[in-house]
């Protein structure tokens, strides 16, 4: 019953993926959530998320930003990453997904998604038939309806561990 919640992956951190692997597995292209998977919440696009993207671009994936926010959040973070991005997306709805692999040319075979939430992020992306890879939120700080839905997935994980063995 709460399978549809598991991610395909859960690592620390979107900067310990190993996307050189992922690319010769035949991944081409990568769609990340923004706050606490890749900066903290409200942040700017950092140093160490400039680096990130750089690397993609060395390796040949593409990647497109995906997220509720709105458009003034979404848009500077995108313009600093050189990143095509999806605002408002509704997640976890899977049209926002399906308007991001369409932006990076790709499919749910050749592209995989990132994010830090099991309820909106992993589970849009497994609606939308791609692999996911959940990462563990970068700062404690956020919203009161995140932080409600933060003791849910602690359930749901809990189960996604236990299923692993």
């Amino acid at each position: 019953m709460l399978e549809c919640f598991y991610p395909d992956e859960y690592l620390d951190s979107a900067y310990v993926i190993d996307f050189q692997a992922l690319y010769d597995k035949g991944y081409r292209g990568v769609l990340f959530d923004v706050d606490n998977t890749l900066v903290p919440h409200g942040a700017p696009a950092d140093r160490r998320a400039l680096a990130l993207f750089a690397d993609l671009r060395d390796i040949g994936m593409k990647y497109c930003l995906i997220s509720n926010n709105q458009r003034p959040r979404v848009q500077p973070f995108a313009e600093a990453a050189e990143a095509v991005f999806v605002e408002n997306a509704h997640k976890p709805s899977p049209a926002g997904y399906r308007k991001g692999m369409e932006l990076l040319g790709c499919t749910p075979k050749n592209c995989l998604f990132v994010g830090d939430q099991l309820f909106t992020d992993v589970w849009g992306a497994k609606k939308a038939g791609m692999h996911t890879i959940l990462v563990k939120p970068i700062h404690p700080k956020e919203e009161i309806q995140i932080v409600l839905k933060r003791r849910l997935e602690k359930i749901v994980l809990y189960f996604y561990k236990k299923s692993l063995g």
